[in-house]
Parts: structure tokens; C-alpha cells; sequence
């Protein structure tokens, strides 16, 4: 059984590779997002291991990537996080399992190796709002049935408002989420594609799905507005 992890802690990768190896898996292991996205979408494995906190692409942004790019190979997101919020998250783009640290390496394989069994059914992960439809795999977004034509900036925050659809996020959430956790730039960016996103999604068909929730950031109305 051929395993990807995608962790950046050196110590802990290296002794889960150890102990993995010892079980009879063949595995691989990268440290960052951005080659956990490419060895996933590069070669065939039966599992992945993914953290959520990774340099240059979070964990949620690499099985984002990997489900959009019609990988649907079984995930087990690991992580220091434990809370509700993290495992729905998670869930909603696609995850399989989810194993808080510190973990026990025997749950570790056990786990593993239920989702091995389980195999990889192909799932879409369609996300909706009312009529509005973001389809990651084809990559396509409609508001009722129509098909509306967005840049890579505005699907990533459409995809991050979506997939939160009810939920008041702020401007730094938003940044960290679908710019980068470095990002230095003007925080005003966020309202200027927001305007944008209303612009395609909401003007033309009447709607006012995409609201400002003053002092605190925006929310996308779960109904489609």
C-alpha cells in the first residue's frame, strides 16, 4: 500500500515514515503544500496523510486543490487543531478521517488501513447556496443553471464563502484563506472582489446574497439571497 504524507515536522514525518515502512507500506513524504498538490496529482497512491499546517499551502488548500483536480484518493487530515469547526471544514472539501496529535501510531494504521479498504469512491464535492452552484471539479459555478465565467481570484473566494455559507468571516480570515497567511498587502483588496463577486453573482439575477456584516466581515446567505 503506497502512502503520501504531507507534514512539515521533520521528527514526527521521519518516525510515522519509520513505522509505516516497518508495516509494509511504501511510502513518500513531503514537507510543504505546494509538492503535497503535485505528488498527489503526479503518482497513484492507495492513502494520503495531510496536516493542516503547511507552508506555502495549508492543508485545506492542498485537498481543495488535489479534489478539484479529480484526485480522489482516501485523506486522513492530521493536525493540533480538535475542534468541531476544523473537522466540518475539513469534511466539506472532500476529507475521509481526521486524527487530532498527539496520536497513537496504532490508531494511526488502523485508520489507514479502514480507509485503504474503503477505497476511493468518485465524489463530486458540489457546494450550494439556494441556486448558486460551485461545481470544484469541473470547475464551474452557476446561479440558476446559468453559467458564470469568474477569475481564480473570485472562484477562491466564492469556494471560501461557500463553503462557510451562514458564517460571518472576516477580512483577515479571508486573506489567510484564499490569499496567503503572509500576505502584507491592503486588507481593501477583500471588499474590491467582493464588489466583484456581487457584481457576477448577485446584480444581474436580482439577488443580494453576498452581505456585509458591519464591523465584523461578510457573509454568504446559506439560501443563495
Amino acid at each position: 500500500m503506497r502512502v503520501l504524507i504531507v507534514e512539515d515536522e521533520l521528527p514526527l514525518a521521519e518516525t510515522v515514515r519509520h513505522g509505516l515502512t516497518a508495516d509494509g507500506f511504501v511510502v513518500e513524504v513531503v514537507h510543504n503544500g505546494e509538492d503535497g498538490v503535485w505528488a498527489a496529482t503526479e503518482h497513484t497512491f492507495d492513502v494520503i496523510v495531510l496536516d493542516i499546517m503547511l507552508p506555502k499551502l495549508n492543508g485545506y488548500k492542498v485537498l481543495e486543490q488535489i479534489r478539484e483536480r479529480g484526485v480522489w484518493t482516501p485523506v486522513l487530515m492530521l493536525t493540533a487543531k480538535d475542534g468541531d469547526y476544523d473537522q466540518t471544514d475539513a469534511f466539506d472539501l472532500g476529507a475521509d478521517d481526521y486524527l487530532t496529535k498527539p496520536f497513537s501510531f496504532m490508531i494511526l494504521v488502523a485508520r489507514l488501513r479502514a480507509l485503504v479498504r474503503r477505497g476511493a469512491p468518485e465524489r463530486p464535492v458540489v457546494m450550494r447556496a439556494g441556486d448558486l452552484v460551485l461545481d470544484p471539479v469541473r470547475q464551474r459555478v452557476e446561479r440558476g443553471g446559468r453559467e458564470i465565467t469568474l477569475t481564480r481570484r473570485e472562484y477562491g473566494l466564492l469556494g471560501y464563502l461557500i463553503r462557510h455559507r451562514g458564517q460571518t468571516v472576516s477580512k483577515i480570515e479571508i486573506l489567510e484563506n484564499v490569499w496567503d497567511p503572509a500576505f502584507d498587502g491592503d486588507a481593501n483588496v477583500v471588499e474590491v472582489y467582493i464588489r466583484y463577486l456581487r457584481l457576477k453573482l448577485d446584480v444581474p439575477f436580482g439577488r443580494h446574497a453576498i452581505e456585509t456584516v458591519r464591523g465584523l466581515g461578510y457573509r454568504l446567505d446559506p439560501t443563495g439571497g
